[in-house]
């Protein structure tokens, strides 16, 4: 077995020695690294989707070969073993501008394709909705399409860091939330996986998109930025519970749907109110997301304790929320923005000492705002 010039610049923990490079080519041979039955879906469309400009990585190429055969590289660390995680969607460059995308299949009888395309459509500052660049037809099943979209990272992944953070995931989910109760569209599945993020400014140089924790190459771990002032746009996805509702016709439903089932009027039975249960749902999310987490998440109490009301009707609109909730926002302190979320589980001397380097670094920034000026 060799290491070619361009394997040799791997780190080293890639490189194996003699003996583990043969078992793992032991593995490789009765197919631990094949592709999955449901990997094979994307595989079967890959020419489909070269011809409409969009790349899939080698590993679902026609004639894929794994890159580690025949060498003493640690698959682990070669792209072309990682196998996908949800299998509806799939990672993409689209050719044209070297972006990445992701591509899920659907069902043509789904009404998500419907709710999401006419949201997308829709142009507002307020719209934090899934933008669906286009919709395929499926080549080889009449009864599926393929819908494009920006490829979006989970909105906690890497995790939210400052008090600034919260403010600006606070404010850009609830007006998400107006936007699309204003459209008369329930989203009915508010919850944390269900809220992403274009994270793309925190990451200059890429990350792998399925090992997110990586480099494109799956080679090194992959650093993100503070989000601090870098523009980070969080938008809600995945439409297949959602209700859309004509003007003048009743909004009460029933169904126990979503991943929240905390609010105390779910009923399969009982009609119910789908707008309030977004707003319990996103009260629940920051209340368990933010305030049962950090120590200085107190700013969101006020709308927290009205959003989980448990009597639908005393929760107020998400207009009103927002309405309030801006008046909240400016009476925050700049220097609060900065300020980093403190863990509740953080042992007290851990606290002190990490605080202590947060008033260090807020001194520093002053002092560079002072010389600037």
């Amino acid at each position: 077995m060799s290491v070619s010039g361009k394997q040799r610049r791997l780190p080293n923990y890639a490189v194996l020695d003699e003996e583990t490079a043969r078992g793992y080519a032991e593995l490789t041979s009765i197919g631990v690294y094949d592709l999955l039955p449901s990997e094979r879906f994307w595989r079967e469309r890959q020419p489909y989707l070269r011809q409409h400009g969009y790349e899939l990585r080698p590993r679902y190429s026609p004639d894929w070969e794994p890159s580690w055969k025949g060498t003493l590289l640690d698959p682990t660390f070669c792209e072309d073993s990682i196998m996908l995680i949800n299998f509806h969607v799939i990672d993409a460059k689209r050719v044209a501008d070297n972006k990445l995308v992701a591509i899920k299949k659907f069902r043509n009888d789904s009404h998500e394709s419907r709710i999401a395309l006419y949201l997308s459509s829709l142009t507002d500052n307020q719209n934090h909705c899934v933008r669906i660049e286009e919709i395929l037809p499926d080549p080889l099943d009449p009864r599926l399409s393929l819908m494009v979209m920006p490829y979006l990272r989970p909105c906690n992944d890497p995790d939210f860091s400052t008090v600034g953070d919260v403010i600006d995931f606070a404010s850009q989910t609830l007006e998400g939330l107006v936007f699309m109760h204003r459209h008369r569209v329930a989203h009915r599945d508010i919850a944390m996986m269900n809220i992403m993020m274009d994270a793309s400014s925190l990451y200059p140089d890429g990350h792998h998109p399925v090992r997110t924790g990586y480099t494109a190459d799956a080679r090194y771990p992959a650093t993100a930025l503070p989000r601090g002032s870098r523009s980070v746009t969080y938008v809600y996805i995945d439409f297949g519970l959602s209700s859309q509702f004509p003007e003048g016709v009743s909004t009460y439903v029933v169904g126990c749907v979503g991943r929240d089932k905390e609010a105390p009027e779910l009923s399969s039975t009982v009609p119910y109110d789908p707008f309030k249960v977004d707003i319990f749902a996103l009260g629940n999310l920051y209340f368990n997301e933010f305030q049962q987490k950090y120590i200085n998440t107190d700013f969101l109490a006020p709308i927290v304790e009205k959003m989980r009301q448990q009597v639908p009707e005393d929760r107020p609109s998400a207009a009103d929320l927002l309405h309030e909730w801006e008046g909240l926002r400016a009476d925050i302190k700049e220097s609060l923005y900065r300020w980093r979320l403190g863990p509740k589980s953080e042992p007290p001397l851990e606290r002190v000492l990490n605080d202590t380097v947060a008033v260090a670094w807020e001194g520093i920034y002053h002092l560079k705002k002072f010389v600037r000026n």
